[in-house]
């Protein structure tokens, strides 16, 4: 029964732990190659004044959440649960 719910944290997390920015450029830092993530990439190219780099980086982090949050209301939402009884 604890599958739902250990399901949905997972999906919750890992949507709220892809724009995390701060631990992970003071603990990974930026290694090319090796720590760098989105967040990191939407920083560089901000610093570099690639706007438009950096809004397309954006837009993609953006859409990977929204669809992972998306993703766990959809399968577990109290609606979704009375279509599987029928």
């Amino acid at each position: 029964m604890a599958w739902r719910g250990i399901t949905s944290a997972a999906v919750l997390t890992f949507a709220h732990t892809l724009g995390e920015f701060g631990v992970i450029l003071m603990v990974g830092g930026a290694i090319p190659g090796e720590t760098k993530t989105v967040s990191i990439a939407i920083y560089d190219k901000v610093q570099s004044f690639d706007t438009a780099g950096a809004g397309s980086l954006s837009l993609l982090l953006l859409g990977t959440s929204l669809f992972a949050i998306a993703l766990s209301y959809g399968l577990f939402s109290p609606s979704h649960k009375a279509v599987r009884r029928s």
